[in-house]
């Protein structure tokens, strides 16, 4: 090996070292699952989330993944429902949305947000296995 890539691989060994030494984690996905609130239940599954609320359900494409502080950020979509059947051929009320919030141990917090109209709409509290409680549309 010539002797000047010799430092340049002390130097990565050294970066890799610390960055995986220093007692910290970096970003962690949540378990399948379901997590539950007053008024909104959310489900894990292996690729993607699913959220049934009052009156309207969500859908993020991906699992939700924790930074270091347990917080995270992501986009998904939101639909407003409502009560009597649904109509042959009826475009849903549909927006992009994007979810955010934090979990601490059992306990997350979240709040949605409408992208397109800039609406926000929670914050909940949900519990880790908890189905929570939910009053569809009648």
């Amino acid at each position: 090996m010539a002797l000047g890539f010799r430092p340049a691989l002390i130097a990565l060994g050294v970066v890799a070292c610390f960055s995986c030494c220093e007692g910290t984690t970096g970003p962690s996905r949540l378990p399948t699952g379901i997590w539950g609130g007053d008024h909104i239940s959310l489900s894990i599954a292996a690729t993607s989330t699913h959220l049934e609320l009052d009156c309207a359900h969500g859908d993020i494409p991906s699992v939700l993944t924790l930074d270091r502080q347990g917080q995270f950020q992501i986009a998904g979509t939101y639909a407003r429902e409502h009560g009597g059947p649904i109509r042959q051929g009826e475009v849903p009320d549909s927006h992009p949305a994007i979810y955010s919030g934090q979990v601490a141990s059992t306990t997350m917090t979240l709040t949605i947000r409408l992208s397109d109209v800039n609406e926000s709409i929670g914050g909940f509290t949900l519990v880790s296995g908890s189905p929570g409680r939910v009053f569809k549309c009648l």
